[in-house]
């Protein structure tokens, strides 16, 4: 999957996006279908273990970049561009952007923000770096934003993140995620920019959906937003697997003689 085929896809066939984070789920969501593997800045929080995603570094995006990128074998990478790693001047973002697509093997790389990262975006495309945009609940201005709150429900704030939308397109991003907003302000966009919008908790109207692998399937936990489907139980699977292990160690069930080497049988002598 190329910038190109992505674009092409709008109004054609939804985009599929899932987040991975190491080379096995990569091989595994790839294999599934997935057209794009994002690496998410969302690692600092289902693989880190942290409350937010505001300590996730540029390494550490181009160290999980660089796992995923070894197992996709048709779906595209897109790394996430960490807090503060583009607000400071664009010529540090694209060096940023650089380093992700150069050491970490992404095809593309992902921002967050409207009408005030524009410039930046338009800075980094012209370097010729693939930009996907990312407007409504910001997870980065987690703190301004006071939560993890949807977007958009007054008319003012609707018109603001059209308009995000908006310049975000025509600075030159080759896609669009909108997060957190009501599903009919998701259409709206949808209509509005020429690019793929993929939506996560904005409703059935985008032109792609993405989740967090961890949450479709299942594996956190005690998290349990309104606009995850889960289409496993592996924490649960998991559990109960890793019991089974431990159980049979202190029973001494395992290793039986199937998993066990022997010595090799000593020659007879002749004679």
């Amino acid at each position: 999957m190329t910038v190109p085929r992505i674009r092409a896809a709008k109004g054609e066939a939804p985009i599929v996006m899932i987040t991975a984070y190491d080379a096995t789920f990569s091989r595994m969501l790839d294999a599934a279908g997935a057209d794009i593997l994002l690496v998410g800045d969302s690692l600092g929080m289902v693989v880190q273990g942290a409350d937010d995603t505001l300590g996730v570094t540029v390494d550490d995006i181009i160290y999980h970049c660089r796992a995923v990128s070894r197992g996709a074998k048709r779906a595209h990478v897109v790394g996430d561009m960490p807090f503060l790693s583009y607000h400071v001047t664009p010529e540090e973002a694209l060096r940023n952007a650089g380093r992700m697509v150069a050491e970490g093997h992404a095809q593309s790389v992902k921002l967050e923000g409207g009408r005030t990262v524009a410039p930046v975006i338009e800075r980094i495309v012209g370097a010729g770096i693939p930009v996907m945009g990312h407007v409504g609940l910001t997870p980065q201005s987690v703190h301004a934003m006071g939560g993890f709150r949807v977007q958009g429900k007054s008319e003012e704030d609707a018109e603001r993140i059209l308009a995000d939308a908006t310049a975000v397109a025509d600075a030159g991003a080759y896609a669009l995620v909108l997060e957190g907003i009501p599903g009919p302000l998701a259409e709206r966009i949808t209509e509005a920019v020429s690019i793929p919008t993929i939506g996560i908790g904005a409703g059935v109207g985008c032109d792609g959906q993405v989740l967090v692998c961890y949450d479709l399937l299942g594996l956190t936990a005690d998290l349990h937003p309104k606009f995850v489907k889960r289409y496993d139980s592996l924490f649960d699977r998991g559990v109960a697997a890793a019991k089974a292990f431990c159980d049979e160690v202190r029973s001494r069930q395992f290793p039986g003689p199937e998993h066990t080497f022997g010595l090799a049988k000593r020659p007879r002598a002749v004679g």
